[in-house]
């Protein structure tokens, strides 16, 4: 079944809401050349910005190409102007574009960065707005429990701040959910809040739709004949407002309920009057619906017509599918090329802005030398005192910069691990709560109508959710009792500590701390512990930072690999432990970029690195070595090949 609820609830709010020229234009026409359309923005304000996102939504649903094309125009100018409103809305408005194209994952994306944006500025109404379309789109990609959380979120929003309007759209959007999950006792509770919301605010444009689900669950009840006064209703109102769209969905519903009433003319008449529109509107799934119902009315009464109607129903497909594959390709490299683009202006302001400040600061160092030179020569010794000073405090504050970045990367892979539990946790009691409504309402029902076998059923899940709730928070609490082991002071006191169990942990918390900056990052951990592997006394935290700086240099190392490797490479990152010579050996190694051999003695040193500018401190490895060396009178040592390996080799003494 297409999803009928879930593209009106776009269309309407495309019709509802009512929300430059020069280079802009000219970049958006470049990625979106078959525009039909093009009006003057002669002002380049937030006037200007939202007069094309009001022009996007025009257009969504008669021509997608142009209504991108303002989409992206308006998100330019929006940048340009440093107007976030505007380009929040733009972007809501060009994700809605993707779902209309099926391109549900970009949809996701585009929304999320609107969602970012309107956060970061306390932009509620655009907040509740994006809440609205993350709805529409799980509706779409038939992940109800998520698109109702979203809709209710939305809901809540719009309320808080006071719009009377919105809340129909919302209302709609859930009972639409509610109908495709067939419950229809709550789908007919939100139809009716959103037809209620649309007498009293006058939102007339809203009541085709509504009269249209209130059919659909009333035909799905049985009540075919107020099933039919609903549809009815929808034409007339449809003629009205002429909204080509919907015009098809209306009548071969129509058709439905006289089949099922056993009026076969009537039937037939509408059904071809759903043909007959959806080829006006170019409405290919409108087409594919009739061309689909009449193939069956007539496949055992009239061979002849059963056949016509299959080849209108194949072509009409063939259509649908080379659209549908042109435009999702075409709209999604567009939208891509205009944010690479974006970001490398960005980025190339940046480093211009970046260059200038520095040589501003460059020449009035040296002019203020050159000045403190001649007038205070006999301050010579004082200056180069002032100046030892200033490098040790340069050193003490990169040193401890490294200790931060190191808590930053551990702090991310700590919040990473300890979600999912806790996710579990929501989510089971979410569920529970819900079980325990159904279980009151049933108890509540006289004797004689209980159904004792479904309390019984439901008592059984609720045991067994609150087991892996217990199951998930026990393991939220062992997270979070040994991240307090690791950073609870040992003032240099070192304790038995189990290295493999060690490892494996700062290995998936360096892990995720990289994915929390980098969503698209994978690699695969591979373990070989030693199971006979004896306690070892060490420093917990100072080895706990060992791990970590070696784990993020490694994954680092991958993932610079993985942006220039063929399609064919897969990361990897390994740790093995092992017994050997009265020493415990610990080789940490990836298949990643490699260091070259002109600078492989150079690694340990203070301060050298080999990552760009602003990505590395130089320290970790300084500090790894003496942690190891100094701090446990072990050794370590590095084996790599350029652009295929690295490997560092840990021994540390027994006693």
């Amino acid at each position: 079944m297409i999803k009928v609820i879930s593209l009106s609830i776009l269309l309407i709010i495309a019709c509802s809401s009512g929300f430059a020229q020069s280079h802009e234009a000219a970049t958006a026409k470049r990625s979106f050349p078959n525009a039909k359309r093009d009006i003057s923005i002669t002002t380049l304000d937030t006037n200007g910005v939202r007069a094309l996102v009001a022009e996007c939504i025009n257009l969504e649903y008669t021509n997608t190409d142009s209504s991108l094309y303002y989409g992206q125009r308006a998100l330019n100018l929006a940048r340009k102007i440093n107007y976030p409103k505007g380009e929040a809305n733009a972007l809501i408005e060009i994700g809605i574009n993707q779902v209309s194209l099926n391109n549900f994952s970009t949809a996701v994306k585009v929304i999320l960065n609107a969602k970012q944006i309107a956060e970061k500025n306390n932009l509620l109404e655009e907040q509740a707005n994006v809440f609205e379309k993350m709805g529409v789109v799980y509706d779409g990609m038939n992940d109800y429990r998520k698109s109702l959380n979203y809709f209710k979120q939305s809901l809540s929003l719009f309320n808080s701040v006071h719009d009377k309007v919105m809340p129909v759209s919302v209302n709609f959007g859930i009972a639409g959910v509610f109908l495709e999950m067939n419950e229809l006792d709550s789908a007919l509770y939100y139809n009716q809040s959103a037809y209620n919301g649309l007498i009293k605010y006058k939102t007339e444009w809203w009541r085709g739709l509504v009269l249209y689900t209130f059919g659909m669950i009333q035909s799905k009840k049985g009540n075919f004949g107020l099933a039919l006064n609903y549809f009815k209703a929808c034409i007339v109102f449809n003629n009205k407002t002429n909204i080509h769209l919907l015009g098809p969905k209306y009548a071969i519903e129509t058709a439905k309920i006289f089949q099922k009433l056993n009026r076969p003319d009537s039937c037939i008449y509408y059904a071809e009057k759903s043909l007959s529109d959806a080829k006006i509107g170019k409405d290919y799934g409108g087409m594919i619906n009739a061309c689909d119902f009449l193939t069956q009315f007539y496949a055992n009464s009239d061979a002849q017509k059963a056949l016509h109607y299959s080849q209108l129903d194949i072509a009409a497909k063939d259509s649908l599918y080379n659209y549908e594959k042109t435009y999702a390709f075409k709209n999604i490299t567009a939208f891509d090329e205009q944010e690479r683009q974006y970001e490398i202006e960005t980025e190339t302001n940046k480093i211009k802005q970046y260059t200038l400040l520095a040589g501003l600061v460059v020449l009035l160092l040296i002019g203020f030398l050159l000045y403190r030179n001649n007038r205070q020569k006999q301050k010579a010794n004082k200056v180069l005192e002032n100046t030892l000073t200033n490098l040790k405090t340069a050193q003490t504050q990169l040193i401890q910069s490294e200790k931060m970045a190191s808590l930053g990367e551990l702090t991310a892979g700590i919040a990473h691990e300890i979600q999912n539990p806790l996710n579990f946790v929501n989510n089971f009691s979410e569920v529970n709560k819900e079980m325990l409504e159904e279980l009151k309402a049933e108890s509540e029902k006289p004797k004689a109508e209980r159904d004792e076998q479904l309390e019984i059923e439901l008592i059984n899940d609720l045991i067994q959710n609150e087991e892996k709730i217990s199951h998930h928070g026990k393991r939220a609490d062992s997270i979070v009792k040994g991240m307090l082991e690791h950073s609870r002071s040992h003032n240099g006191q070192k304790e038995p500590t189990d290295l493999n169990a060690m490892a494996d942990e700062f290995m998936r918390l360096s892990y995720h701390g990289l994915r929390a900056k980098d969503k698209s990052f994978n690699a695969e951990m591979i373990t070989h512990f030693d199971p006979n592997l004896p306690k070892l006394n060490v420093l917990q935290q100072d080895l706990g930072r060992v791990f970590l700086n070696l784990f993020n240099n490694a994954f680092y190392a991958v993932n610079q690999k993985k942006k220039t490797a063929d399609a064919g490479y897969n990361p990897e990152v390994s740790v093995t432990t092992s017994l050997e010579n009265g020493q415990v050996i610990i080789k940490v190694k990836d298949n990643g970029v490699g260091i070259p051999d002109a600078v492989k003695d150079k690694i340990m040193q203070p301060f050298f690195t080999t990552k760009p500018t602003g990505e590395g401190t130089g320290l970790g490895l300084s500090l790894t070595y003496d942690m190891v060396v100094k701090g446990h009178g072990g050794n370590i040592e590095v084996d790599s090949k350029e652009g295929n390996f690295t490997e560092f080799i840990i021994s540390l003494p027994i006693t």
